[in-house]
């Protein structure tokens, strides 16, 4: 049987460095050590091209190669017969290779030295196994096919975006092993990804934001590609959100409005899955572990099928948001809030908001918290519907992806995080309404 490159991907991890063979026009043979091998298909494999050397001169000159890899378990050899294709400066491989590279030179103590300037793509013409002794194989943790199976039958059966992503998480904990992971979902209008659920964590971190292009989140969402990476690797490690204080305001700007990424401190497997609706980019699905090496290709295959049944279903859940139903639920008349007033502060610059001195949400989310609030203050309004806030000029949701749902989701969830006086609940599809305990002062600050 002819084997393929998905047959041998445990050799193209990165652990043991390939061997390249090339030869110049005249014959004259040379041996280097290459950094990174990438899979690309069955057919194809991705070659980091780091330094303009001997190997780069030859392959320019003559466009076959040797590559001899190993895998790192068995330390079993494979020779490949290669072709030079082309070199791709950026796009999806070559920032998914650009992240890893940075792994392992982070990892080697090299990450001056390691500087990707293309992912050179050959074509795999014969793959031979090395003859020599080998180890067996060890036997597989879990199979990933069943996991997968368990998780997407779980995810089907969920109603609402917030039972969605509590069955994600928990079912990357129990079916996959994976105990720190989180979801993000893109703001369109922003350009940022903001946590809407997480796992593992001592702190839940819903809210905290990150730019596209940011750290392994950000690259993986900005190229639309999964990014693993299996060391540990400070420069492509995700950074808080950088404050956006409101510089015309004293009071605002003395006031903490970030709110910290969950994470480990010092991860040494990552890996970021873009969460996709058709082509529209939704979200990411993280995932990290304090272990080396933890994510393998077959993780990586495994989570974006997840990734693409979590897009579809976020996709319908939020639709379905928008489809009210016929009779809603009853819900007892609230009691007078009772108490002392609790001010309610926004800043009118990017629609942060502060109960009492204390940060809560900003962006479109505290848009809609303000309008509802306005309607509850103005008119005792508190009951209300995705469709009429989908209109609602005060809010300026944009035209399109405007995931209302997972902004109320996020919304809400900060209000119980807080302990806050005013809650959000559902009363049923594309229903909601507003229960407040305490009396409410609203404060509006501008430029």
């Amino acid at each position: 049987m002819t084997l393929k490159v998905d047959a041998i991907r445990e050799c193209l991890e990165g652990v043991i460095p390939g061997t390249m063979a090339t030869a110049s026009p005249d014959g004259m043979p040379n041996v280097a050590y290459l950094s990174q091998v990438q899979f690309v298909d069955s057919d194809h494999v991705a070659l980091s091209y780091q330094f303009f050397n001997k190997t780069r001169q030859n392959i320019m000159a003559n466009p076959r190669a040797t590559l001899v890899v190993t895998n790192p378990v068995t330390v079993r050899q494979y020779r490949l017969s290669l072709e030079y294709l082309r070199t791709e400066t950026a796009g999806p491989l070559f920032e998914s290779m650009k992240a890893k590279l940075a792994g392992i030179a982070s990892h080697t103590g090299m990450s001056g030295i390691f500087r990707l300037l293309g992912a050179d793509i050959y074509r795999v013409h014969q793959i031979q196994p090395v003859p020599g002794e080998s180890l067996p194989p060890p036997a597989p943790q879990r199979s990933l096919l069943s996991a997968l199976r368990n998780c997407t039958e779980r995810l089907a059966a969920c109603t609402d975006l917030e039972k969605l992503f509590a069955e994600t998480l928990a079912c990357l904990d129990k079916q996959f092993g994976i105990g720190y992971t989180m979801i993000m979902v893109l703001d369109p209008v922003t350009g940022r990804l903001y946590t809407v659920a997480s796992h593992g964590y001592d702190a839940s971190g819903v809210g905290s934001e990150i730019p596209l292009g940011e750290g392994v989140i950000g690259v993986a969402a900005r190229e639309r590609t999964p990014i693993r990476i299996g060391h540990m690797n400070a420069e492509y490690a995700y950074s808080r959100a950088v404050r956006e204080s409101a510089a015309h305001s004293d009071w605002a700007s003395a006031l903490e409005t970030e709110i910290p990424l969950p994470g480990l401190c010092a991860p040494r497997s990552q890996l970021a899955v873009p969460i996709m609706a058709g082509q529209r980019l939704l979200g990411v699905l993280y995932v990290e572990s304090p272990q080396d090496l933890r994510f393998t290709y077959d993780d990586e295959d495994a989570l974006v099928s997840l990734a693409h049944q979590l897009g579809l279903s976020m996709h319908l859940l939020q639709m379905a948001a928008d489809t009210v139903e016929e009779t809603p639920a009853m819900t007892p008349a609230s009691p007078k809030p009772r108490g002392t007033p609790l001010g309610i502060r926004r800043f009118a610059e990017n629609d942060s908001i502060f109960l009492g001195d204390d940060y809560l949400i900003k962006g479109v989310a505290g848009s809609i918290f303000w309008t509802l609030l306005r309607d509850y203050a103005d008119k005792g309004r508190t009951e209300f519907t995705n469709r009429e806030l989908r209109v609602d000029g005060r809010i300026r949701l944009p035209d399109v992806s405007d995931n209302l749902e997972a902004r109320l989701l996020l919304l809400g969830k900060r209000l119980v995080e807080r302990d806050a006086a005013v809650r959000i609940e559902k009363t049923g599809r594309g229903r909601f309404r507003l229960r407040v305990d305490r009396p409410i002062r609203l404060l509006e600050e501008y430029a």
